[in-house]
């Protein structure tokens, strides 16, 4: 039996996190639960349900009705009433109580923490935020021991899965598949009055509404390239991406006397997150496997590089390093955001990436405006050799940056801010 404390249980991975759980009592149990607070009914039927110890919510404006819905769930399933907290700081002050496994699938930068503090706790990691590791690599893998982190993308989880067909020594390259979103089939002029509704619209998989815009721009498989390189080693330069519309394959390891092994399944999240909950050991029955006596068809294709740019962007952070992803990522989270108010158009939110990462990089001294017009000189571009001098605080002073000029360029003001 592990016992689990979940990070971010009413988003689409939690949920389905939670679901898992449920189908495996024998080998799984919650004892913490963390939430942001906009689904708080939610919350307290899974509290209720695991029969949690602790339960909370980091909006400190949810509490109460939380107080008051967890009440009321306990007393009609007669579970016990669970410990509730609150606060900003909750989610990384939980994730260092002992458990088993945590899982942090908060959606973002603001996974940053908790993962850090997981990892210095000592605990087991399973990471569905990919950010945290992405704007935090060196960070978090000078936090983490051997086997202490275990990735969730069901990529990354592939991935994993495939390299124990041989030693690293034998591996050639990655290769990470992509569905290609809503919009593999257009033209690059042809994507300027895409809608939200459109992009949210995503072929194979449901998930929620950063990873699913991600996923229609590209900018997730970008993300997934700098992860793949952090968590398994292997330069840049050998990690590739290929198009395949039907999810199936999850992705491959090439090695050097020219086999491929591949990880197929039907694209279900469950999978790699049971997989993640209780590695190295597979759980019975968590899903549907392919049905090998019906036809069907796998298409693979090349990256279209002009119509999704967003992946060598991604690569161009990824190899300068430093705070560059984390730059990267916190001027997509802006774009994203504003194109879902219908403030900008879909295209909008890569070339306001291209822009604040530009800048970023061509900027010698480092030195910033920060949001009340001050210099800092914390959210400098690191040198690719400069790893360990990196910080928390640079990190956080390179998102705060690159999200005040990602709106400023929005905005329309493109002249540099230094």
């Amino acid at each position: 039996m592990r016992t689990l404390t979940i990070l971010g249980s009413t988003g689409s991975i939690g949920t389905q996190a939670v679901d898992v759980v449920i189908r495996n009592p024998d080998d799984l149990k919650v004892h913490t639960l963390v939430a942001g607070g906009t689904r708080v009914g939610l919350l307290a039927e899974q509290a209720a349900k695991l029969g949690v110890r602790t339960v909370a919510v980091t909006n400190e404006d949810a509490v109460a009705a939380l107080k008051e819905q967890v009440t009321a769930r306990c007393r009609e399933l007669g579970a016990a009433l669970p410990e509730i907290a609150e606060g900003p700081d909750v989610a990384s002050a939980l994730a260092a109580r002992p458990a088993d496994v945590v899982l942090n699938a908060i959606d973002g930068a603001a996974g940053l923490l908790p993962t850090l503090s997981a990892l210095h706790a000592g605990q087991r990691l399973a990471l569905a935020n990919k950010e945290s590791l992405i704007i935090g690599g060196p960070l978090v893998l000078a936090a983490a021991a051997a086997d202490q982190l275990t990735p969730v993308d069901s990529e990354h989880s592939a991935l994993a899965q495939c390299l124990r067909a041989g030693r690293r020594d034998e591996v050639k390259r990655l290769v990470l598949t992509a569905s290609g979103g809503p919009f593999r089939l257009r033209r690059p002029g042809e994507l300027g009055g895409v809608t939200p509704s459109e992009a949210l619209a995503h072929p194979t998989w449901d998930m929620g509404l950063l990873v699913t815009v991600n996923s229609a721009t590209l900018v997730n498989k970008g993300l997934e390239v700098i992860e793949a390189h952090l968590l398994f080693g292997l330069p840049m330069d050998d990690i590739d991406v290929v198009i395949h519309p039907q999810s199936v394959i999850h992705s491959m390891v090439e090695f050097v006397d020219g086999s491929t092994i591949a990880q197929a399944s039907p694209p279900d999240m469950r999978l790699p997150i049971a997989l993640a909950l209780s590695w190295p050991r597979r759980l019975a029955g968590v899903a549907p496997a392919i049905d090998w006596s019906a036809a069907s068809t796998w298409e693979f294709a090349p990256l279209d590089d002009a119509l999704f740019p967003a992946v060598a962007l991604a690569r161009r952070a990824g190899e300068a390093s430093g705070t560059a992803p984390a730059v990267f990522n916190a001027a997509n989270e802006v774009g994203v955001s504003r194109f879902l108010a219908g403030e900008i158009p879909f295209t909008a939110i890569v070339a306001c990436v291209a822009a604040v990462l530009d800048e970023h990089l061509a900027d010698p001294s480092g030195s910033r405006q920060t949001a009340d017009g001050t210099t800092s000189t914390s959210g400098a571009r690191m040198p690719k050799t400069a790893h360990t001098s990196l910080t928390v605080d640079d990190v956080l002073a390179a998102d705060g940056w690159a999200r005040l000029r990602a709106s400023q360029v929005l905005e329309g003001d493109s002249s540099p801010h230094r």
